[in-house]
Parts: C-alpha cells; structure tokens; sequence
C-alpha cells in the first residue's frame, strides 16, 4: 500500500481543486485501497460498530453569502437563496489494523481578519467580505457499485436540521497509552460553486477565501490541543492516540508545514491578478447522431486557474447522476472532462451544455444529441451498446435528418393602437408539431427588427403554449413592427404585427406632444450630448424649441439644462460631476406651453471613455510564469504639451462643439483644458472657461454671434503650469451645418386592406442624416389632417392603418432630422380604402409551372430550375414552392415540403436530401388570389455529387423583343460553375420542327453577357433556342430549350423613341395599347433591372412611359429595354451608344438655349467725367442683329439724352447718357433679335441703387472738374510724431506759384507764420501737445484763378478717440524708467512724459496686485510727472511696482523695484525729511496781530495784541531798542493761555517811543516780530502822522502795513552737518524738501494742502493790528 500522510488517508484534501495532480492522483489510489478493505458504509450518520463508540461533532452557525461562494469540508446542504456547505460528522475506517485506534476529531471555530478570507471551525459569525461556511450535520455517504469498484462520487443530502452525531471509537490496542492530541478531521470531498458573483470586487473576495483557506492550514491555526473535558453544556471530542503514532504524525505535520510555508512564500510574490484567470474551453464538445440503443459520449478539455469546476445540463438543467443510476457517467481524468449517456432513446434528444466556472467566470460549450430510429436499412443486431460516433461531416438538427417542426400561431395579435401611459399586451398562441418532450422552443421578440429584451418598460412570459409580451407603460418609443419569432434549432417561425401608441392628451390645450427616443451620446468626464426625436404633433403652433432636463440617478430632482429652448434635436450638456450617473428628459415647447416630458434615457455616466470601458472589461491575463515589472521614470512637474488633432465636430447657431486628443506629454497626473476662441482673422485670443477648466477632451462653446467666424485653440494645464496652445482650427462660421432637409417627393398611395393603405414616396434630395419619416392622413375634403405614425419611420413606404373602408384619403410626408421638419411634401391623389384583391376584379391563381429541371447536384441536396407559369392569373406571381418525394423501387412516397416560406426566384436548392436516392420534385407558383395548382411530377432525378469540370446548365432562358426578322436572348448563369470560372456562353438555335441535328450556334466566340440580340431570322417562321456555358474544361450541358417563338412584328408593336423636347431634356418613351388594369412598365439597363435612380426619372401614366434622363453621360450608355408585365411579350430596345449620345446632347443644347448666348449681361460703370454708360455683350451676332433700348417698358431712341451703339463684329451693345436725373430712375432693357434667335437683359435701378449711382456720376463729374484747378491728391488726414504732437497733412497736385492755401478750425482761420512752399506736394499743419480743447472740424483750401478746393477733417466723436489712442500711445512710449523719490510725507514713484492729457489711463500695480488708492496711497500728474505718493510707508510696501498706461487698445508698462537697499534708502531720507517738516511745523511763531509800524497820539493809550503758537509753548520776551524789556507800571506786558500776548501803556509819551520787538522761542526754533511805535505830540499832528488816533471816545484804530518777521529755525553749522549726512547710495534718490506745487494736477485725486501750507497762505495775506483808545 502507498505511503501517505497522516490527514490524506481517510480523507480528501481539503483543497482538492487546487492540488497537485500527481498528488490527486496518488490519494485517489489510496482511497480506492482503503474502501475497498472498509466495512459497509452506511447512508446517514455515520455509525460504525467493531465495538467503537460513536459520537457526532455538530455544529449549528450558519453564515450568509453575500459577496462569495460558500466552501464546505464534507457533504454540501443546497438552497434556493444561497449555497452552504456543511462540516458533516463523517465516519471513516481505517485499515483492518489501524480501524480500532480510530481517532475523534474536533473543529473549533476560529474567525479570520478582513484581509483573508473567512474559515471557521465551530459556530462563528464572520464579516461580509469573507467567504461563507455553513458548519451542519451531514452524513458522507460511501456506496459500492460492486464488491471491486467503488463510486467515486458521493451524493450529498440536505439536512433539514442541524443534527449532532456521536462517533464511538474504543481502542483496541491497549500497549500504547494515550495522549491528549486534538487533530481537525477534514472532509472527504469540497464541492467549489465559485465563479457564480456578480461582480470583480466579489471575485476577489472570494479568491481571497481560497487564500485564507490555505494560509490556515499552512500555518497551522485553528489546530488547537487541549485537555479532554466533559460537561452537561459543552462535549469535547478528542481522538486519543498513542504516543508512538503521535510523534509520528506529528513529525508528518511538521514537514507539511513546512512545505506549504514555502508554498505561501512563493505565492506571496505572485500578482495575484495575474495569478488567476478564467475557464476557457480548448476542446469543446461536439454533437452527435446516433442509432436508438447505443451509448454516446461527449469530451471536452477547459483550462484555467483555479482549476475550473464543469457541470453538465441537459436542455438546461443540471444532470443528477444519482436521479439517474446507470444512465448517466461524468469523469474529469486530468482535465479531461467527459459525459456518457447509455441506451439512448427519444428522450435523450436534446441540447447539451458544459458548464466551467471558477472564481473570475464562467463559461458554457454546447452540443447537440439527436437520437434516429432503426427503419430497416440496417440489422438491428449489428448495432450494439458501446459509444458510437458519427462522421464529423454530418449535420446537426434538432429534429434530425428527415424531420421537420411545424409552426402554427393561432389566437394572434393583429394590428395593435394604444395611447401613452397605457398598458398594452401582444399574445399569440404557438402550435409545434410534432411535440418531442424535452425540447422547449425559444421564444424571441423583435421590434423594427431588434430583438427586445425584458425589462421595466417590457415583459415577456411564455406558458408553454401561448406568448405573450406586454407593455406596462406604452410610449411612442415603443410604436414600431413587432415581430414574434419561435425558434426550434435551425429552424423558425415568425408573425408580425404593427403597434401603434398615440400621444396621450397634453396637460395644456395645443401644446406639443412629448419628443421621443432620447439617447445620450459621447458621454464624459463632465460633459455629454443629449439627442432625441421631434414629435409628429404641434399642437397646432409650431414647435419653438425644447427644454432638457437632467437628473441625478438615486435622486428626484430634476434640474432644467438650458435657460432659452433649442431648436436643433441635439444639446450639449456640461457641467457634470465626474463618476456620476445622470439621467435625460426633454420636453417640447410652443406658444401654447410645454408638453409632457419624454421618457427618460438610460442612465449615463459621466466618465472618461477609457475608464468606463476598463469597467465594463475586466481583461486578466493567465498565468505564464514570469513577473514582468516595468518602471518608469517619474514625470512630475512635467508641464503638458498641447493637445492634437483638435475639430470642430458640431457646429449650431447656438454652440459649437470642439473635440481634441490629450496630449502625449502630460506626466503622470491628471490634466484639464482651458478653451480659447478668436474672430478669425485676428489674434485676439480670449479664454472661454475663465472659472473652471475643464476635464473632458470634449468642450462645447455657447455665446457666439451668429453667421461670424471663430478660430479655437486648446491649452494643457497642471500643477506644474499651463501648456503651450494646440494649432488653431480652421475659421468655423456659427451657423447650423445640418440643413432642414427639404419635403419628399411624388406621394403614391395604393390600395392594401379595406383598412389600410401602402403609402411610397422619394427621399427628399440632399438629404443629410434622416431620422426618419412621419406620414399623415386626411379625408377628402376634411380638411383635417391626422398623423399616420407618432415613431418616424425610416425607408421610404409605409403602411397607414386605422382608415376607414369606402372614404377617400389623401396623405402628405415630412421628412425629421437633428435640424429639424421639413414642409410637408404636396398631398397624393386620392385613393378610396379598399383591399387591393377584388376591387371590382377577377384574379385566378396562376397555371402551373413547367420544365423543372436540375441545375446543380451535390450528394445531400440539389438545385431546381423552372419555368413561369404561361397564365399569371391577371395579376403578379409572388413565389413558389416546391415539393419533393422519394422515389424507391420506381415506387413514388410521399410529398413533402421543401420550402414553407415562397421563394422568388425560378431556382432553389432542396437540402438535407439522401445521397444517391432518386426524387421527384413538383413546383405551384402564387399570387395575392392564393396558390395555383402544382406542376406535373418533373422526371426522375438521383441526389448524387456532380464531379465533372464543365460547368451546368444556364437556366431561366426567356426571349424579349420579338420582331419579324430579330429577337433578344436572356438567361441566368448556371448554378453549378464546374472546375474553373465560366469563360462565356454559346447560342444555339433551330427551327421548331427541324432535327436535333440542325442546332446551330449562332456565335463563333464566347459571350461574356448574358444577353444576346438574334438577327437575320426568317419572318413567319418560329424558332427553338439554348444556351450552354464554357470554362477551361470546355463546353458544358445545355439549358432546356425556350418555348417556340415565330419571328413576326404584331400588328401595334411599337419601339421605344427618343425625344428632346423644347427644354432640351432627353427622354426615351414607350407606348402601349395592350395593357391589363394590372400591367406595369419595367424598364432595364442592359437587361439589368434598374435599381439607381440618380441617372433616371422613369414616369407612367396610363398607356405611356417615359423614362428621363436627368444629365445625360458616359455612364449613360447602354442598351434601354422597356417591358410591359401582364401581356403577351409586348416590349422594345433602344441602345444609346457614344455617337448616339453626342447627337442627342447637340440637339438637347439647340432645343435648350433658343436665346442669343450673351457675354455678360446688361451692366452700368461711371465714365471719367460723370457719364453714364450702359452695356451688355453678346457672344455671336449677324449683320442682321438689331437692338431695341427700353425704359420703363417705353422704348427710348438714339438723340441728344441718349447715346446709342450696336457694334455686330465684338457683339458689343452700349447706351451712354450724359447725366443721371431724378427721373431717370426705372428699368432699362437691352432687347436683341437676330433671326429667330431672341435675347434680353434688363437692370432695374431704383431707389437706393438708383441714388448710389446717382451721387457716384455726379461725384465723379465734380471730381472732374475739380482737378482741373488745385487739387487735393490725398485728403487731409493726420499723424501723430515723435515728439507726440499732432500733425496734419495733405497731399495736392496742380499748383502753381499763386495757389494760396489757408487753415480753419470749425470755420475760424488758422494763422500760420509762414507760408507753404508746395515743393513736395505736402501741406502740413503742427498741433502741440494736443488734447480735448483741439477737437474740432479742420478745413484746409487750395485757390487761385483756376478754382479752388475743400478738404475736410473732422476730429470729433470717433475719429478724435481714435487720434487719442494714437496720442497716448505715443505718450506711453515717451515714458521715462520708474525713479523713487523721498518726501516729509513719504516716498514718491515718478515718470516723466512728453506731456500729460487726461485720456492717457494711468495704473499703478504692486506685486501683480491692483494698487487700492487711499489718504495713504494716492496717484496724480504734476506737469509732465506722473506719480505715485506712498504716505508713511511700512515694509508692507516693498516689492516691484508697475505703472501701466492704457493708450485704448494696448498698454505700456514701467516697473521698479522697491524693496532691499532701494527701499532702505528711501525710507531713511523720508524719516530725516519727515522730521525736518516737524520741526519747521512745531516751532515758535507769531502768528499775527502786530503791524510794523504804530503812530499814537501823546497822552492816548496803546494797546496791542497778537498772537503767538509753538508746540511746546513757546517763551515770549521783549526787546526795546535791541534791549531786554520787562513789564512796569507804565507798561504791562501779558502771556496768557499759552497764545495771546499783548502790550498795553496807559498813556503813552514821548519816551515810549521806539523799536520794540516780541520774541518768541522753543526747542525748534525762535522767531522775531518787531513793532516801531512813534509818539507825536500834539502839534506835529498833521505834519507826521500818517495815521492818528483821535483822544476823543474810546475808539480803536486797526492799521496794517507791512511786517516785517525773522525766523530762525537751526544753526548753519547744524545745517552744513544735516547736508553732510545725506549721501545716498542711488542715483534715483533725490534728497529735497520740497512740499506740493499748487500747480499739481492729480490723477486719482487732487493732492491736499499741507497744514504748513495754509499757515503759508495766512501769513502771504499780510497781518492786521488793532490799536484801541483808551479815555
């Protein structure tokens, strides 16, 4: 016996689909050995006596599978929700020897962490992202299928309840002791259902479990030793074991250990994406046709890792070989997975599948088993009951080789109307025959040809008899051709009806129906376009536009997309949030008010296309070995190249979409797009999405101006910065590209049902994306119209249902694209609704066909060809079937049914025939009357395969054309080509009752066409043909041969005739008196049925066709032929060869251009001095040609006014009249005739033509006359120069010594110093700094005898801003460099300029910051200085400053930099100023009061006053006569309040007279003001004294005069020390003390007056002093 470890023996691994297969292999041997040796194993819990105590381990946790499968150790419990797997007690017994030390095994549960996957033991809950165990009772049951072979599967039961079942095992051999070891059992079998999640995230789950799984075993966990205990609420099981057999196990537990430690360390490094991958079938199996009794058997090979698990089904459902014993056989040898299926009968005819799945899919192999039953041919004995397989040559069907389903529909659905909203149900009942059990068919729903599938719109149900689709919430979506089909193998069935769903009633009377069909197209990141379709009804008004509406799937909000509505059936949608789902709705609006909302779209996400298709694919390639790792360097801070092949792909009068591919430069981090738009033409770029960039590589631009033309350009950006721009598309005018199409044409409707009617019509021409069709209906004389359709319709018929029988409709057509509807096309005739059979009538069912022969043969089918029938039935054939019968013996069987749909052609291919079985075949032709009667049974034909190298017989030779002395030959190619390619065809003919040996060939060579024109017959005689085909191998079977045809022209034969009418257009026409009410014209190409319209009109009428060529050309030529259905043979040829169309095109040109070809039209043009010259030009014309000149429908002849020519040799007609007047405004016509030929040319010339012309003759009469004296050449203009003033000049011309030129300026005369010397021809005027008050209108005039002239320039409104821009962009050039400069109040900024005007803007900018002006910043203009003051400045305003100047249009910059050395600098001469200005503020001061001189009266009393400031407090003292004075009796000397100080002398004398001064001082300086007093006595009064105080009163005299004040506000030597000080470091820093200049002129605001400055201007108004009288 083969030596395994300890945990192999008696149990299966617990991993068995992921083990080695050598190592498979090896436990499967043992375990056959050791069951083979077992005792009996019983079905249930596992009891086993040999004196054993049994026990049973139980455990009751159940786990729920929510996102993986649930793997089981024992047998596996199923259910309808889930799939669980139980750890079943399992009882198993050793060898004879081992079966007495049989061991207890216990699982106690263990929860793993949310990295692995969930394995328990014992009863444990574990997390949803673990897989789930279901830990029951449940028995492993073992059975034997003999006393030698043991099955290897085991069935597994589900437990209805937890159960716990005890193992006894009682040891035998007492020798070896015991030791508690407790070792998990594992079960015998795992049953994997992996591979059934939905999703990859559940895929990894659950290969994550596998992976735990395998971690736990590897690592030992969960094996737990413990003490044997007992207890009333817990048992624990253990398996005592020897000391001897311990070790040893556990020296075998040890190295599998560590064999699968290795194991998980190599699996570690493994990817494990790339690790697993899913099923994949390399050998599917095949299907099979076998005899009833015999034994099949299907193989098949998958890969893929995990090993994949194959299940097999039967029609599908899965195969149970315990339900089955003996009938079914599934074994899986290495891979090889194989089904046998013993004693086949009827039943087993079925479809097979095999189903492979593991954790990343599933995928399914089908193959079908078709039983035959034994009809005699063969002896039953011969066939026994081992595997038969058929030649893999042979077909498969499900009904076998000679059988066949029928398919009846009964109950069914007919033409179906509805309203939306509705619920509508379709339902048929389906018949098969015959019922083969087992064998379901399977039922499809088509709508307009698409298959539909369930969901919440529709739902599907099949009974097994009848189907049913219904519909639980109609929309006009859903109108359309519903289509059943039952489909039994290869075979099916279909019935179709239509469903009409009108539009359910409008909430708001006459608003519009809802729009349908809305579709999401070009979804992405944040952006996507919403299409629908527009409604077919208006509600009377037509539609205005539409709203979108969009929502966020998994809410209810609805959010309106578009503020204004949009005609165009198609609108860009932005701003979406990325990774979103959304879905649309659109509604229709018009002056009634808005619609119903259509049906929402299918949810859209708003992802990258590439993201979304690497959700949808989840692409993982198999294992191969390697681990290829692949760096790249790091692309970070990589700015974006510019992105590529940027277009424009739409393009509206309200948007315009941009499309563009990323960049390849762009590193490794996302980037988004800014969009910029130009006018074309210039380079004026503009960015478009200032606010957000955006993220899709698509982008729609709204708010452009229609009909102008824009340029785009798209920029990269990242982290790293913004990319350089992409190339710059192509100038886009915004304008709809997509044209309103223009209405169908020719409306023809013809009879159908009583309740229907077939409405065709043309496609609209330059048709551009069709959405389709919409049809309308009005009885005549109603005058109201209805729509036929509320889905459009595409192709170009329709079927109008719902009519009433008996009334007459008409039916008009618009054709729907994005654009818009078109006009309706012009209504039908009208048509009375009735069925098309009968209508007053009689058709027959057509005779039956004839000559069937066989045109091909291969050993399993054969090709027939036939005949038409010689009686159609009076109207048109529409197919043939074809039976066939088996013909054994010369006895004939029974028919059958070849075809059960009708075939329009005259051949057919019969297959599934029997090789080498004669048939006999029989053929009915049909038309709308029914089916005609089949033909006579065709001769014998064997079904064998045709091996000879020349080719078959052509078949469906006919004739046409028939004339006294010529017919045409047509025929079909034949079926069977032979070895080599047909090379040509032979004709052969004879006279009817001649010999076969007269046949002969009526060509030399070889045809290459398959028609041929017969000439040189003999009137009156009737002829045979045929025809036979040639390749390398050489000449093959003949056709059969026509029916006999005399060569005569019947009386009436007419021949197709070519005309041009008067229009020039060539047309061919036909006639015919033999027609039948059903009889129609079929013209053809070379005997090819015309199926391109754009080179022909074909039009008929009654008896007449004609078929209009609408350009006659090269791919024009061939051979026209004309035939009329349902006669006898009526037709005819006309052939328009090269020759033939150049005649036809010559003569088309004649009948078309009748006229006198002219040259150019009558045209006007202004001669030299104002005259007027009519003129029109003729290509040819003779000596006869003559001209009549109208005005005004009266005819104006040659005379004084009018100038009139006609020159025959150039062609050349011309009237030229002196002048234009008012009266002269009309129509002039030019009238030629020349022979026949006629030709006339009119120009109408009024009203504003009229005066344009007009003033143009005269302006050019005065122009005329004008330069014949002193002229300007060039009229004044201006330029702006160097120096920025304004200089206007002109250019003139014929002058002479005595011109005189002269200046105005708004009519006042300009003197200029000196006089022009018109040397250069250039007069000139200067203008000095020009501004606002040079405005103005400026004439200059040229005059002298000759005459004289006026030039104008008017530098108003537009044209004076213009000359400003240009002013101040010279002013901005003139700019000096940006210099700083220290003040007492802070820093100053300054540059000069030529000089200042106000319309030059000036703007200051501190470090790429606008500076905010206030008290503390301000800017101004003193002169030509342009400022900017910083007050107190703090470190805050360091940096570079910008001064920007705004011409109009561009702007000039300056910069400087403030900061560092410059600022230091700056800021330390501001403090030394700052404090100097404080000194001369606060020093002490006489402010006034005192005069300088005081003449007084002897005797009086002197009183003076003034006052004094100084901040601190100044100190006063007096000085008279230069000498200290202090305060007496005499005189008192006050201070008081620290500012009025006054002097006062009661009564003044002689002695008092004198020079007094007031001195006041502090700490910032000392002023002086001085005082002379003169005392007079009363006697010199009058004779000194200016001013006198009279004695008399108290009066008191104020006196001002001059004063005279010293201030001394610091030393010179402190002086000379400050200058010393003051070495600044830069050049740009000037150190004054320099206060505002009255003369400043701000620029933001005017500068404020220092505190200094007011006390300046007090002190510069003079001072006044009182002297009062004292009594």
């Amino acid at each position: 016996m083969m030596s395994l470890p300890f945990y192999q023996r008696h149990h299966d691994h617990y991993d068995r689909a992921y083990r080695h297969k050598a190592l498979q292999s090896t436990v499967s041997q043992y375990q056959k050995e050791t069951k083979s040796k077992s005792a009996v194993y019983a079905q249930g819990s596992a009891a086993y006596a040999r004196g054993s105590a049994a026990y049973r381990h139980a455990s009751a946790a159940d786990f729920s599978l929510e996102s993986s499968a649930a793997y089981s150790h024992g047998s596996s419990a199923h259910n309808l929700e889930s799939a669980a797997y139980s750890y079943g007690s399992t009882a198993y017994d050793h060898t004879a020897v081992q079966s007495k030390r049989s061991a207890a095994y216990s699982l106690d549960s263990e929860a793993l962490s949310k990295s692995s996957a969930a394995y328990s033991h014992g009863s444990e809950s574990i997390n949803k992202l673990a897989a789930a165990y279901r830990l029951g009772s449940e028995t492993y049951r073992l059975g034997l299928k003999d006393s030698n072979l043991m099955i290897e599967d085991q069935s597994y039961k589900m437990s209805p309840k937890a159960k716990r079942a005890r193992q006894h095992l009682v040891s035998e051999d007492k020798e070896n002791e015991a030791i508690d070891y407790s070792v998990p059992i594992f079960t015998g079998r795992e049953v994997n259902i992996s591979g059934i999640t939905d999703t990859e995230e559940e895929r990894i789950k659950e290969s994550a479990a596998y992976v735990a799984k395998r971690n736990l075993f590897a690592t030992s966990e969960g094996v737990s030793v413990s003490k044997v205990a007992k207890s009333v609420s817990e048992e624990e099981h253990h398996e005592k074991k020897s000391r001897k057999v311990a070790i040893r196990e556990s020296a075998e537990r040890l190295a599998l250990k560590k064999t699968l430690e290795d194991t998980q360390a190599f699996h570690k490094k493994l990817n494990q994406d790339k690790l697993l991958h899913p099923p994949e079938f390399v050998i599917e199996p095949r299907s099979h046709t076998i005899w009833e009794k015999q034994n099949v058997k299907f193989h098949c090979t998958v890969a893929g890792w995990p090993v994949p698990r194959v299940t097999w089904y039967k029609n599908n459902v899965p195969i149970d070989v315990q339900a089955h014993p003996g009938k079914y056989t599934i074994e899986n040898r290495y891979g090889l997975h194989s089904l046998e299926i013993s004693t086949c009968d009827f039943d087993d005819i079925a479809q097979y599948r095999a189903s492979a799945m593991n954790v990343k899919g599933e995928v399914s192999a089908y193959a079908s088993l078709v039983v035959k039953r034994y009809k005699g041919e063969i002896d039953a004995s011969h066939l026994h009951a081992g595997t038969f397989s058929m030649p893999l040559s042979l077909g498969v069907t499900p009904h076998g080789f000679a059988s066949r389903f029928e398919i009846k529909f009964i109950d069914k659905f007919e033409v179906t109307f509805g309203r939306e909203g509705e619920t509508m149900s379709l339902g048929c009942t389906v018949v098969i025959s015959p019922d083969i059990k087992r064998f379901k068919p399977e039922i499809e729903w088509y709508r307009n040809g698409v298959l539909i599938t369930p969901s919440k719109w529709v739902q599907m149900h099949w009974t097994g008899e009848r189907a049913s689709l219904t519909l639980t919430h109609a929309n006009k979506e859903d109108e359309g051709l519903y289509t059943l089909r039952v489909v039994m193998g290869e075979y099916y069935e279909e019935y179709s009806g239509y469903v009409f769903v009108r539009d359910a009633d409008a909430e708001i009377p006459g608003a519009p129906g809802a729009p349908l069909d809305v579709q999401c197209l070009d979804a992405n990141k944040d952006y996507v376009i919403v299409s629908w379709k527009q409604p077919a009804v208006d509600g009377g008004n037509p539609i205005l536009g539409y709203f979108i509406d969009r929502c966020e799937v998994g809410t209810t909000h609805w959010t309106q997309c578009n503020e204004t509505p949009v005609k165009f059936a198609r609108f860009p949608v932005t701003g979406l949030i990325e990774g979103r789902s959304y879905i649309f709705r659109v509604r229709a609006v018009n002056r009634a008010g808005v619609s119903l909302p259509s049906r929402v779209s299918e949810p859209v996400a708003a992802l990258d296309p590439a993201d979304r298709a690497r959700l949808r694919s989840h692409p993982s390639a198999p294992w191969t070995g390697q681990i290829i790792v692949t760096e790249e360097e790091p692309a970070e801070g990589v700015i974006p190249g510019p992105p590529t092949d940027l277009q424009v792909i739409e393009a509206t009068k309200n948007y315009v979409v941009l499309s563009w591919k990323p960049p390849g430069q762009r590193g490794h981090e996302g980037i988004m797009y800014f969009v910029e738009k130009c006018i074309a033409g210039t380079e004026d770029w503009q960015r478009v999405n200032t606010e957000i960039p955006v993220k899709s590589p698509r982008f729609a631009v709204f708010d452009l101006s229609e009909g102008k033309s824009y340029c785009f350009r798209v920029r990269c950006c990242n982290s790293a910065g913004i990319g350089e721009p992409s190339e710059a598309t192509e100038a886009t005018v915004v304008d709809d590209k997509l044209d309103i199409p223009k209405p169908p044409g020719r409306i023809m409707p013809t009879r159908n049902t009583d309740t229907s009617v077939v409405v065709t019509w043309t496609e609209p021409p330059d048709a551009k994306e069709l959405v389709g069709y919409y049809i309308e209906s009005s009885v005549v004389g109603s005058g109201h119209w209805e729509p036929c359709n509320n889905n459009p319709v595409k192709g170009t018929r329709f079927i109008c249902h719902g009519l009433v029988n008996g009334e007459k409709y008409i039916f008009r057509v618009r054709a729907v694209n994005a654009a818009g509807l078109s006009e309706f096309s012009q209504d039908s005739e009208p048509i009375e609704v009735q069925a098309a059979i009968g209508g007053g009538l009689l058709h027959a069912a057509p005779s039956p066909p004839y000559d069937i022969t066989v045109l091909e043969s291969v050993r399993d089918s054969m090709v027939l060809g036939w005949k038409q029938p010689k009686a159609t039935g009076g109207t048109e054939i529409t197919g043939y079937y074809v039976n066939y019968r088996e013909v054994i013996g010369g006895v004939p069987g029974k028919w059958r049914e070849a075809n059960i749909k009708a075939v329009s052609e005259r051949a057919y291919r019969i297959e599934n025939l029997k090789e080498n079985m004669v048939y006999q075949f029989q053929v009915a032709a049909a038309n709308l009357a029914g089916v005609g009667t089949p033909s006579l049974p065709s001769k014998p034909f064997k079904c064998e395969e045709w091996t000879i190298a020349v080719p078959g017989p052509p078949h469906d030779v006919t004739y046409t054309e028939v004339r006294k002395d010529s017919l045409v030959l047509l025929w079909k190619e034949p079926v069977y080509t032979g070895r080599s390619p047909i090379a040509g065809y032979y004709i052969d003919m004879k006279e009817t009752e001649a010999k076969e040996e007269r046949w002969r060939s009526v060509n030399e060579k070889p045809l290459q066409k398959k028609f041929l024109k017969i000439a040189g017959l003999t009137e009156g005689v009737s002829y045979v043909f045929r025809v036979r085909a040639t390749n390398q191998a050489g000449v093959g079977r003949p056709s059969d041969i026509t029916d006999p045809v005399v060569a005569e022209t019947r009386p009436g034969t007419k021949e197709v005739v070519v005309n041009v009418d008067d229009d020039g257009v060539i047309s061919l026409n036909f006639e015919c008196d033999q027609m039948s009410p059903n009889s129609k014209f079929v013209w053809s190409k070379n005997y090819e049925p015309i199926e391109d319209d754009s080179r022909l009109d074909i039009d008929s009428k009654g008896g007449k066709s004609k078929a209009v060529f609408k350009n006659l050309g090269e791919d024009d030529l061939g051979i026209y032929s004309c035939v009329v259905t349902d006669t006898d043979g009526v037709s005819s040829g006309y052939t328009i060869d090269e020759e033939e169309m150049k005649r036809l095109l010559a003569l088309s040109h004649e009948h078309k251009f009748p006229t006198i070809p002219l040259a150019s039209e009558l045209a006007v043009e202004i001669l030299e001095k104002g005259e007027v010259r009519f003129w029109l030009q003729a290509e040819k014309l003779s000596g006869n040609a003559k001209a009549n000149f109208v005005f005004n429908d009266k005819e104006i002849f040659n005379g004084e006014k009018y100038k009139m020519k006609v020159d025959q040799h150039t062609g050349l007609v011309e009237m030229i009249m002196d002048k234009l007047e008012d009266k002269d405004e009309g129509t002039y016509t030019f009238q030629l005739q020349d022979g026949k030929a006629t030709n006339q040319s009119s120009l109408v010339l009024i009203g504003d033509v009229f005066k344009k012309l007009r003033d143009e003759a005269e302006f050019q009469r005065k122009e005329w006359h004008r330069k014949q004296g002193p002229h300007f050449v060039d009229q004044l203009g201006w330029e702006v120069t160097d120096e920025c003033n304004v200089m206007l000049k002109c250019k003139v011309a014929n002058i002479k010594k005595e011109t005189h030129i002269v200046w105005y300026k708004d009519t006042r005369e300009i003197m200029v110093d000196e006089e022009h010397d018109f040397k250069d021809g250039v007069c000139t005027l200067l203008i000095s700094e020009f501004s606002k008050k040079d405005t103005g209108i400026y004439e200059v005039i040229l005059k002298d005898d000759r005459g004289k002239d006026i030039s104008e320039l008017k530098l108003t409104d537009t044209a004076f801003a213009d000359l400003m821009n240009e002013v101040c962009r010279r002013i901005a050039l003139s700019a000096t460099d940006l210099k700083i400069q220290s003040t007492a109040e802070g820093i100053r900024l300054y540059s000069f300029v030529t000089y200042y005007v106000e319309d030059l803007r000036v703007g200051w900018v501190h470090n790429d910051t606008q500076v905010r002006f206030t008290d503390r910043v301000k800017t101004g203009v003193t002169g030509e200085q342009i400022w900017l003051q910083i007050n107190e400045p703090t470190p805050q305003d360091k940096g570079k400053y910008t001064m920007e100047l705004f011409d109009g249009k561009t702007g000039h910059k300056k910069t400087v930099d403030l900061s560092g050395q410059a600022f230091d600098e700056a800021f330390a001469e501001f403090q030394r100023l700052k404090q100097a200005a404080i000194a001369e503020k606060n020093r002490a001061r006489v402010l006034g009061g005192l005069p300088d001189v005081v003449t007084i009266q002897e005797g009086k009393a002197l009183n003076l006053s003034c006052t004094v400031w100084g901040d601190p407090t100044p100190e006063v003292s007096w000085l008279k006569n230069e000498k200290s004075f202090v305060s007496d009796a005499n005189c008192i000397l006050k201070f008081e309040a620290g500012k009025n100080v006054s002097f006062t002398i009661s009564a003044v004398s002689t002695h008092d007279s004198g020079k007094y001064s007031l001195v006041v001082k502090n700490k910032y300086g000392t002023e002086t003001s001085d005082v002379t007093v003169i005392v007079i006595t009363v006697s010199g009064q009058t004779d000194t004294a200016k001013h006198t105080v009279s004695i008399s009163g108290q009066s008191q005299n104020n006196i001002t005069v001059p004063k005279k004040k010293k201030a001394t506000t610091m030393s010179k030597p402190q002086q000379e020390k400050e200058k010393k000080d003051i070495k600044p470091h830069v050049d740009e820093i000037i150190a004054t003390e320099e206060t505002s200049d009255s003369k400043e002129i701000p620029r933001v605001e005017k500068e404020k007056n220092t505190e200094n400055n007011q006390q300046t201007a007090k002190k510069t108004h003079g001072k006044a002093a009182a002297a009062r009288t004292v009594p």
